[in-house]
């Protein structure tokens, strides 16, 4: 995403996997779970969300259950990043297995709702538009966003044994 600038949802503490993918729709595809994320604490958040956008979260961001299905519903609205304070490592690793940017910001509550940023999570560095601020992140390794890069884990390693074979 360090190209592209994004529109910052923000949100607080103990954003839950089930906020983000309500069990009540994990009987259902993609489509329908993405249609409901985050309806219990933003109701216009997938109707309204676009592409490139970023969320900013607090502390534990994506704490509850292993479901995957919450990492792929925000990759599945077009949210290019997520920055947040800290993650369970659970919805961290699946995050990135899914393709999508996790950067870990510990001045990220100083992103504001609405503000425009541009994340270089190889870097480690996050610009916000406008506010002339510039905050550090925890880079992520070159070999995990080779990975994200290439849509997740499974296509990652789809293309590397395409590779090998050759």
């Amino acid at each position: 995403m360090s190209g592209a600038v994004g529109r910052v949802w923000k949100f607080g503490d103990n954003l839950d996997t089930d906020v983000l993918a309500p069990g009540q729709y994990m009987k259902f595809g993609i489509d329908e779970i993405a249609r409901h994320c985050l309806e219990s604490v933003r109701p216009d958040f997938a109707a309204t969300v676009k592409s490139g956008d970023v969320i900013v979260g607090g502390r534990n961001f994506g704490v509850g259950s292993s479901r995957e299905q919450a990492p792929q519903a925000l990759k599945h609205l077009g949210v290019a990043a997520v920055i947040a304070v800290s993650y369970s490592g659970l919805f961290y690793r699946n995050a990135l297995n899914l393709g999508l940017v996790v950067v870990v910001c510990q001045d990220a509550q100083r992103i504001n709702e609405g503000d425009q940023v541009r994340v270089d999570p190889e870097k480690g560095i996050i610009n916000v538009a406008g506010a002339l601020m510039q905050l550090a992140c925890e880079p992520i390794p070159a070999f995990l966003m080779a990975m994200v890069r290439d849509g997740g884990l499974v296509p990652h390693l789809e293309k590397r044994l395409k590779g090998k074979a050759a």
